[in-house]
Parts: C-alpha cells; sequence; structure tokens
C-alpha cells in the first residue's frame, strides 16, 4: 500500500521524479568516474550521466547535472571545479544536438563525438595551460610529440588533450546510447523539469508556444540580454576586483616572505667576517659554511629566486655572495655590480647603513620584487645588505591563474543561472503570455459561428494561469473580457436573426404583393429562389467566378431572389394579367417593371443603409431580362457586364415561365424546357449558368414536383 501511495505522489509531483533522476545521473557519473580512476585507464566516464539526461531532459536537467557532478568532485580534487563550464557546455550541445536528430544518425554520432573531444580535450587543455599548478595527464605524450618536431609545446600539448580524449567520448557517447536505446522514448518526458504557471500543454502546443513570431525581439530574448549584461557586468567588476585585491594580497605577502628571507639570511653571516670574506674571497674561514647557509635557504623555499650578499659603496655593490641558480651564473666574491636602477633614489640611505623598503626593480635579471636587510658588525656598523629576489613573472603566472580560476567558475556559474532563468522565464512568462495571445487570436477571428465563440472562450478558461503576477491579473481580466463579449455576441446575433427574419418576412410579402396580382405566377418567387440557389452553388462548386462568388454573394441572392419582379406592382392589371399575346405597346409597358423595380429598390437603399444585400436585389429585379448577345432589356448590356446575380436570376425565371402554366399558354414538358434553355446557352444565357443548371437536373425534379407535381 504504502508503494502504491509513493508511486501516486511521484505522478503527482513529476519534478520530484526528474530530480531524482538528476541525482541518479551525479552519481553514475561519480562512479564510473571513481571506477575508471580506481583501475588505471586514461578515461573519465564523468559525463555518461550529463550527456544521458540533457540529450533526454533537455537543457536544465543536462546543465545541472553536469554542475553538481563537479561540485562533488571538488572536495576530493578541488581542480575540478574549474572544469565545471565545461561540463555544462556539454550539456548545452548534447540538448541542442539531441533536439535537432544527432543521436539517431551514424554521421550524426560521429559529428557529436568531435564536439565532445573539442570541448573536452581542446577546450579542457587552455585551463591547465593557464593554471599552471594543475599537471597534466597528457604530459608525457605532449612531450613525446614535441620532441618528435610537432610545432611548439602549447600545439604538441593541445594534440596530446585531444588524443588523449577521444576514447573517453567514444565510450562516453557508445554508453549513452546504450542507456537511450534501454529506456523507452515515451519515459524521456519524465526526464525534463516542467514549471507550469498553467494548464500543461500538449509537446505540439508547447512546441509552437515557444516558436512565436515578433516584430523585433521577443520577451524571453530581450530577458536573456538583459541578464546576459547584468551577469556579464557584475562578473567583469567582481573579477576586476577579485583580481585587484589578489595582487595586492600576492604582493604583499610575498613582500613579508622576500624580507623574511632576507632577515634570516642576515642572521647567519657574521658582520665582523664580511670584511675577510671581500679581502680574502671564498678561501676566508668559515665562507664556505655560510655560502652554504644561504644556499640551503635558497633552495629551501620555492618563492625565493634569487639570493646575495653585498656590500655597497660609491662605486657600486661589492659583492661578498652570489648564489648560483639553475638559469643564472654566480658573481664572483669582490666583483663589482651595478646598483638596481630601482634603489638609485634609496643610495643615501644605503651607503648610510639605514633599513629601506622592499622594491620592485626591472633589470636584466627580470622584473623582481627585492628585499634588502643590512647585517651589522659587533659594532652595530652596517657592513653589507643581503638581497632576496621574487620573480615577478611568477607572481603574473599565479595571477593569470586565478583569473582564470575566477572565469571558469563564474562560466560555470553564469551557465547555469541562464538556463534556469531562461526555463523560469519560458513557464513564468513565454508559454502564458503566448497561448492567452493564440486563443485571443482565434478569439478575434471575424465571422465565427456562437458556437466557436463559446469554445474559444472555454478554451480561455481552460488555460488556467496562475502566476500570481501581472500576467495572471491580465488573463483574469481576458478571461472577464471575452466571456462579456461572446454574451454581448449571442444577443447582436439573436437581433440580427430577429431583424434577418423581420426582413425576409417583408420581402416575402412585397413579392406576395406582387404575385398575388399576376394570376399566372403560381408559387413563382419560391421556385425562382430555389433555382437560384441551386445555381450559384453549383458554379461555386465548379470553381467558375471565385472573386464574385463568396458566402456573402450566395446569401445575398439567395435571400434577394424574391424582389427580382417587384416592379410589376407598377403594370396595370390588363395588361399584366391580360389572357392574351401584348401589343407591341404593352409589351413596352411590361418591360419597365425592370426599371421601375431598379427605382425602387435603390429608393429603398437610399433608405436603408448597410443593407448590401438589396443592391443584388436592385441588379436582378433591373438586369433579369438582360442577354448574353446583349439583345436584351432594358440597357442591351451583353457578356459579362450583366450582374452575375442578373445572369442566375434570367436562368431560373425563364426556365419557371416555361415549366409554369400561363393564361396565354400551358406549361412545357421538363425535356421541352430543358431544350429551350440548352438553345439559349451562349445567346440568351451565360453558358456556366446553363452548365451548372443542367447538371443539377435531379435537384431541379425535385423543386418541380414539390411545387407543380408531375409535368
Amino acid at each position: 500500500m504504502s508503494t502504491r501511495r509513493f508511486s501516486d505522489n511521484l505522478k503527482k509531483k513529476p519534478n520530484l521524479i526528474a530530480l531524482l533522476i538528476c541525482a541518479a545521473a551525479v552519481a553514475l557519473n561519480l562512479l564510473l568516474g571513481r571506477a575508471v580512476s580506481a583501475v588505471g585507464l586514461p578515461l573519465y566516464l564523468d559525463t555518461v550521466g550529463t550527456i544521458a539526461v540533457a540529450a533526454m531532459g533537455g537543457y536544465l536537467p543536462g546543465v545541472i547535472v553536469g554542475f553538481v557532478t563537479n561540485i562533488f568532485k571538488s572536495i576530493s580534487d578541488p581542480s575540478s571545479l574549474y572544469y565545471g563550464a565545461l561540463n555544462v557546455m556539454i550539456a548545452l550541445f548534447a540538448t541542442w544536438l539531441a533536439s535537432h536528430g544527432w543521436f539517431k544518425k551514424v554521421q550524426g554520432v560521429f559529428g557529436l563525438t568531435m564536439i565532445f573531444t573539442a570541448i573536452g580535450g581542446g577546450l579542457g587543455a587552455l585551463i591547465p595551460w593557464f593554471m599552471q599548478e594543475l599537471t597534466f595527464d597528457s604530459e608525457s605524450l605532449s612531450g613525446m610529440l614535441y620532441e618528435a618536431g610537432i610545432s611548439s609545446y602549447g600545439v604538441s600539448h593541445l594534440l596530446s588533450s585531444l588524443i588523449m580524449d577521444l576514447p573517453d567520448k567514444v565510450i562516453t557517447v557508445l554508453l549513452v546510447l546504450v542507456l537511450m536505446r534501454l529506456i523507452p522514448q515515451k519515459y524521456y518526458r519524465l526526464f525534463s523539469l516542467k514549471g507550469w504557471m498553467q494548464a500543461p500543454v500538449s509537446e505540439e502546443n508547447e512546441l509552437s508556444a515557444t516558436k512565436t513570431r515578433v516584430r523585433f525581439l521577443s520577451l524571453r530574448a530581450k530577458i536573456l540580454i538583459v541578464l546576459s549584461v547584468s551577469l556579464v557586468s557584475v562578473a567583469v567588476v567582481v573579477i576586476g576586483i577579485s583580481l585587484r585585491v589578489y595582487h595586492k594580497t600576492v604582493i604583499k605577502e610575498h613582500t613579508r616572505i622576500v624580507q623574511g628571507t632576507a632577515e634570516i639570511a642576515a642572521s647567519v653571516l657574521d658582520g665582523n667576517c664580511i670584511r675577510e670574506y671581500l679581502r680574502s674571497g671564498s678561501d676566508a674561514k668559515g665562507y664556505s659554511e655560510a655560502e652554504q647557509q644561504l644556499k640551503d635557504i635558497l633552495y629551501g623555499s620555492t618563492d625565493i629566486a634569487y639570493l646575495y650578499v653585498y656590500q655597497i659603496r660609491e662605486d657600486g655593490c661589492h659583492v661578498v655572495f652570489d648564489i648560483s641558480t639553475s638559469n643564472t651564473r654566480a658573481e664572483k666574491v669582490g666583483s663589482i655590480v651595478p646598483l638596481d636602477a630601482g634603489y638609485a633614489d634609496k643610495l643615501d640611505d644605503l651607503l648610510a647603513g639605514r633599513r629601506v623598503d622592499p622594491v620592485i626593480t626591472n633589470d636584466k635579471y627580470g622584473r623582481l620584487l627585492t628585499a634588502y636587510e643590512p647585517v651589522y658588525d659587533y659594532a652595530g656598523k652596517c657592513v653589507c645588505y643581503v638581497g632576496a629576489d621574487v620573480d615577478m613573472s611568477q607572481l603574473t603566472a599565479m595571477e593569470r591563474s586565478f583569473l582564470m580560476e575566477m572565469i571558469s567558475v563564474f562560466l560555470g556559474f553564469f551557465i547555469l543561472l541562464g538556463v534556469f532563468v531562461i526555463w523560469l522565464v519560458q513557464y513564468h512568462i513565454a508559454f502564458p503570455v503566448n497561448t492567452i495571445t493564440a486563443c485571443v487570436d482565434d478569439f478575434s477571428n471575424e465571422g465565427d459561428s456562437q458556437e466557436v465563440l463559446d469554445a474559444d472562450v472555454k478554451m480561455i478558461r481552460s488555460l488556467d494561469v496562475h502566476t500570481g503576477d501581472e500576467i495572471e491579473k491580465l488573463y483574469q481580466s481576458i478571461c472577464r473580457m471575452t466571456l462579456r463579449q461572446t454574451e454581448q455576441m449571442r444577443n447582436i446575433r439573436h437581433l440580427s436573426e430577429s431583424t434577418a427574419k423581420m426582413q425576409e418576412g417583408l420581402i416575402i410579402t412585397m413579392a406576395d404583393m406582387v404575385e398575388n396580382r399576376d394570376s399566372d405566377t403560381g408559387a413563382h418567387i419560391q421556385k425562382t429562389a430555389a433555382y437560384v440557389r441551386i445555381i450559384v452553388e453549383g458554379l461555386k462548386r465548379k470553381g467558375y467566378y471565385t472573386a464574385k462568388i463568396t458566402p456573402k454573394f450566395i446569401s445575398d441572392v439567395v435571400r434577394s431572389a424574391p424582389l427580382h419582379d417587384v416592379g410589376k406592382i407598377n403594370i396595370p392589371d390588363e395588361v399584366l394579367n391580360k389572357p392574351g399575346k401584348l401589343t407591341p405597346e404593352e409589351y413596352e409597358i411590361m418591360k419597365t417593371h425592370t426599371t421601375c423595380g431598379k427605382k425602387i429598390m435603390e429608393d429603398v437603399i437610399s433608405t436603408v443603409e448597410g443593407e448590401n444585400y438589396l443592391k443584388e436585389a436592385r441588379n436582378m429585379a433591373a438586369y433579369h431580362h438582360e442577354r448574353w448577345d446583349g439583345t436584351g432589356y432594358p440597357e442591351n448590356l451583353h457578356g459579362e457586364v450583366i450582374p452575375l446575380s442578373a445572369r442566375i436570376m434570367a436562368v431560373a425565371d425563364v426556365f419557371d415561365a416555361l415549366t409554369s402554366p400561363r393564361v396565354y399558354k400551358p406549361a412545357f414538358s421538363l425535356e421541352k424546357a430543358i431544350e429551350i434553355i440548352e438553345e439559349g446557352k451562349g445567346t440568351q444565357f451565360d453558358p456556366k449558368c446553363v452548365e451548372v443548371f443542367m447538371e443539377s437536373i435531379g435537384e431541379v425534379k425535385v423543386i418541380l414536383h414539390k411545387y407543380n407535381g408531375d409535368i
């Protein structure tokens, strides 16, 4: 039962699983490192866990494992701390290369092995190069390469480091590949750290929320730039101050060392014997013993470069003792050497036998920190000075090593902190803002149905943003705004639908008024409206007139079709309902129903602004008797100059007239009506309108049967 409860707790806290995996990866790095060290193999294998976690879990877990591994290693090996930046860089590259599929291809595996070797062996060679107190594992190989004539020692050292690191990275990559094969890909998500401040999204949505288009720089990029500039500025200032303090401390410490060494050397000399040493040289009694003591003092210190004893006179420094070193030959006893230029302003004090402060000099022996300690005889008179030198190039190397240490440590912390901040920004700012933006964009699309708007509001509310800051406040405001706007749209749609129904009712009423005056029409407006719908939908289906036929155009044409004969309201009854053939004069009167209809609709349009569908009603009322060949009325328009809605209505109107009985003729059969329509193709009618009408005869028959019965 306790095991199940523990498992359930892990599922509820996925980050706990990821942290446990990171801890296991750190342990794996340390164990493999200890194992190869114990058996004496020239390998490290301390990045296996780092690369594996980075490849499967992402940047942050990989960087954490790499950095923490080196923190633990530095407990027993302090120099490991300075290599933390390299392991962190390896984690970054492993994540990036894994996201681009390098671990799945042979050439990719070869490439990432070379990259890891370049980081570990190439950049790793620079750290001991600048930190002289560290030993080189590849020193013997670098010496062999150098002796073989491979360029300079530096290049030899770099090559040897790369050669020695290559087997380690080959084995490391192979072990990582084994781990990635043993662990199913569906479990990779357990390796990543998540910090959702909203309802979690799918991997696909997570990727789209990460890659957003912005005009210049994304918010994440701006924060990263500010963070980078801030961290670099702080690092430069801290390193600069630390280096300055370190420089002063090193100078102060070595001043104390060089003064102490000079004092110790002065204490072992017998001031009463100095004159005899100068007169008799190394043959003087006790000279060899005193010289040996001075050698022991010099050779026993790693900080002191030179140790000597001078008797300073007006003509220069008379050598009493000069201890030889590996790179400098000693001056003979009694020889005269010039006083260091750095002590020129202290000559009077030296001649008077007074103590002087240490001075940094620069002569043929290099840049030195020199301390002079007077040696007195029994009478208390200064008979000579013991000089001790510290080589300043050694101090410079120490400062350079300290600088490298600081840069290495800061770089590791910088990358770790940068990745962590990016992770925080991703989950606390980028994801919430981008998902809110995407939902609001979807919500703001015009033409969405009420159901879609309701679904969009539900989607926005389901984001559950809980960042606890201004973003959450903005999110809550957006939720309230979208909800109110949706309700307003619902009310507007209801009002619009009611208005549309009222308008359609008025249209039908007006059309019925005309139809009731015409004794021959017989459901003419219903049938023509149905035929118009069939034709316009057929044109859309065939891809004809795509620029013109939009959903709005279809709606406008179908809604206003019943008004095509509205002008007949001005035609006298004796003409409109004449049982026989019209005379030429009466026909001219009948033709005026087109112009009358046009005027009626234009008057309505001028009164009811914004009702664009009435424009198509005007076009159909005015031009549905125009012919494709230009011989129609009232304006003798031709071809596509005739409004499309009127060309559609022409086919529908004539077909209904042919298939409906009139006082002056019986109804034609369907076959005869179709034959007449086909004959008018390209002369009376738009060929494309006829084409789609003929292709929809099945639908036409349904309309005919509904209103006419069998014909």
